[in-house]
């Protein structure tokens, strides 16, 4: 066998080329142009053309939706009429006479029947109060009609009684002077003020159970004065200068005698006066 001839050593320049061309040596771009045949480059081509003609069609879809306001960054914006297809009214057929008297009925049960409970909610409470009470024969007490004293009383030393003297009527200065007045006939005056009273007699006089001597007392002092009773649980008296009032009873014509109260506004009348135990009365 014969062994092919020797080339010419590595790295020694290869000779030129005997030949009318001279030998070429590939470039980067020739190696592209060959792995891509015409028929690769026409593909290319045109899905470059494809992509952009989807490209412009989306961008005109997009600008139009802007334009007819049914879209919002890309979301369908519904309307009335949308909403209207996607849920349409549900079909009411007419309710028979017989329905409708029956589902009155039911509602006026139930108004019924809750203003029965209120109105028991309301009985409750003021039986719990003791504003009620459902006991068989029971009635709330009515207050006895307000009567005059009708016991015969004995006249108190003055020296014994304690009034207090309030102006009940325009005329300034008026229930300092009369308690100067009573002072110097010996009565002890507590209080000095001014008040309002709805009484039409000269002077008033107010006064508790315990103070009935003591009222009778200020009574002869006063003419034509009114014994009103309040609740107060000791002996004072109360005594009110109306705008009618005058002037005290001159001293030396005071009454000593023993006699009942005066309630000129009370109808009926006192009745007979009963008996009492007399008080020693004390010289002036």
């Amino acid at each position: 066998m014969t062994s092919p001839p020797a080339g010419p050593p590595s790295g020694t320049p290869a000779e030129k080329n005997d030949g009318a061309h001279p030998a070429t040596v590939p470039s980067p771009d020739t190696d592209d142009a060959v792995l891509l045949t015409t028929g690769q480059k026409r593909r290319a081509v045109r899905e470059e053309r494809r992509q952009a003609k989807d490209a412009a069609y989306e961008l005109r879809q997009e600008r139009k939706r802007a334009k007819d306001g049914t879209s919002l960054r890309g979301h369908h914006i519904v309307n009335a009429q949308g909403l209207a297809e996607a849920f349409p009214p549900p079909e009411s057929p007419e309710l028979e006479t017989f329905t409708v008297r029956r589902r009155i009925l039911h509602g006026s049960i139930l108004v019924i029947l809750l203003a029965l409970l209120v109105a028991g909610l309301v009985l409750a409470g003021m039986v719990q109060r003791g504003e009620l009470d459902l006991r068989p024969g029971y009635s709330k007490p009515t207050p006895p009609p307000e009567s005059c004293p009708s016991e015969i009383l004995s006249y108190a030393p003055n020296t014994s009684v304690t009034v207090n003297v309030f102006n009940g009527g325009s005329t300034e200065g008026r229930a300092g002077q009369v308690a100067e007045d009573l002072k110097k006939r010996g009565f002890v005056v507590k209080d000095i003020a001014n008040t309002t009273t709805e009484l039409a007699a000269p002077s008033v006089i107010i006064a508790g159970p315990q103070g009935h001597a003591a009222a009778l007392t200020l009574q002869k002092n006063f003419p034509n004065s009114e014994y009103v009773e309040d609740k107060r649980v000791d002996a004072t008296v109360d005594v009110i200068l109306t705008a009618n009032y005058g002037d005290l009873v001159p001293e030396i014509k005071v009454d000593m005698e023993p006699g009942v109260l005066s309630c000129p506004r009370l109808s009926p009348p006192p009745s007979t006066p009963a008996v009492a135990t007399p008080v020693p009365t004390a010289a002036k």
